[in-house]
Parts: structure tokens; sequence; C-alpha cells
């Protein structure tokens, strides 16, 4: 199972015009190699030729932590997102697309087969996205038979705070300082006039059925949401808990 919309990106910096940067950290196993371990990890960083000084990078990528598998003599390295859905825990932290999409939907659908009298966590840092992707998840979290828990961990926006919305009544969450956007849906459309007339209604029709949505999901009036979604509406999280789209901000530790 791979990990939701995150990847190892080759990590490249320059200096004096010429590159420099680690070399394959990402390639190589924690459990070998003369200067990486897994108990401390130090990283080699090439020195620019045409100067004395030295950069220091730290690689970005997933990181990776031990795992056994039940019944497996020995541990071996998974990235933490993939061991984390072995704990139930699904992170939204991108842009959502078709891609992105499938692969919640696939991990929530194995998980609710797995074991359905447990919740399934979604943690949501994101921007929004596709309202047609956003929508395939949503039907999946009505469909499966586990609780959907929600937590905004930074910013749900768009499409984003919909799903925030859309997790079980009572157990929606935000912490502190995260914030909530709602606005109407955007598109874009181009071609002959019947064209962009069958594209505008679709517009509107979306429009309409997400507002109702949100409305069953708030208990907010329909007419008060078409007005409050005709721009970009932020709110921080005790405001989000006052419309009604999440059910408690978390203070504290984690119980």
């Amino acid at each position: 199972m791979t990990s939701l919309g995150f990847a190892t990106p080759p990590f490249v910096g320059k200096y004096g015009g010429r590159q420099s940067g680690y070399e394959g950290w990402h390639n190589r196993s924690f459990l070998h190699g003369g200067e990486r371990s897994c108990a401390k990890r130090t990283f080699r960083v090439r020195e620019s030729r045409s100067s004395s000084a030295r950069i220091y990078m730290m690689p970005v990528g997933v990181p990776k932590v031990a795992f056994r598998v039940p019944g497996g003599t020995q541990a071996e390295w998974v990235d933490i997102y993939n061991r984390m859905y072995r704990e139930r825990i699904i992170f939204l932290g991108s842009e959502l697309d078709d891609e992105l999409a499938n692969q919640i939907i696939a991990v929530m659908l194995y998980l609710d087969s797995e074991d359905n009298t447990k919740p399934i966590y979604l943690y949501i840092n994101s921007p929004g996205g596709s309202v047609v992707a956003g929508l395939a998840v949503y039907d999946t979290m009505r469909h499966i038979k586990s609780e959907v828990v929600t937590i905004n961990v930074g910013l749900a926006a768009s499409m984003s705070s919909f799903l925030l919305a859309a997790g079980e009544k009572g157990k929606r969450f935000a912490l502190p300082h995260s914030r909530v956007m709602i606005h109407q849906p955007l598109g874009g459309a181009q071609g002959q006039a019947s064209d962009l007339k069958v594209e505008a209604e679709q517009i509107l029709r979306i429009r309409d059925a997400l507002t109702y949505e949100y409305s069953k999901m708030t208990g907010q009036p329909y007419e008060k949401l078409i007005r409050d979604m005709s721009r970009d509406n932020f709110m921080s999280a005790q405001e989000a808990v006052e419309y009604g789209l999440i059910d408690r901000v978390i203070e504290g530790k984690a119980q």
C-alpha cells in the first residue's frame, strides 16, 4: 500500500553556481551503510569546489519507521504513513485529486473490511481540490460501517472542509490554531455557447447539492449557507464549532 500523496523528491541545493546535495539518502537502507544507522543518522554533504564553505542540508522525504509484521521474525522499514494505516489513521495532506481520492477510498474499504467495529481517523491539512474526487470520498465515508473521525490539524479549505464536516457527529475535531474555509465550487469552461450553458448548469447543480449537504451537517439554514459561501469564508477552530462544522476543539494532550 502506498502513502497518500506524499512523494520523496530528489533534494538538490545550489551554491556558487554548482549543485550540492545528499547522496542517495532515501534509496539506502537504514540497517546498513557506513554513515547511516537506525540508532543515529548522520548525513554526508558534498562540498562545493568553488568555495571552502560547507552547506549542510537535511534531506526532505517520507520518514521510515521499523515495523514487524505479525508472525514475522524481524522488523522491516516502512514509510510512516503506511505504518499509520495499520493504526487506522489516514492523512489527507495535499490537494485532493482523483488519484489521492482513490487511495483514500481503497484504504477505507480495506480497514472497514478488516474490522468495522473500530473507527477510522482522518487527519486533514489540505487546501481542498476536486469536487468530484471529494464527493467520491464522502460517499465512501457514508457507505462503510466504520465510524470516520475527522481531525483538522492545519487548514481544511474548500472540499476538505466538506470532508471535515462529514465526519461522525460528535467526533469532528480541530486543533486550536487550525482554520476552516468554505466557499462555493469553482469552475471554468470554454467552447461553444451550448457547452458553456451545460457546464454552468452542472456547476450550479453541484453548488446546490453541496450546500444542501452542508446544511444537514451543520444545522445552518440553506439560504444562510448560500450567502456565507458566496466568497471565501475563513473561520477559526472555535468559530467552526459555533458554525456547526466541527464538534469540539482539542485542547491539551491527546488522550
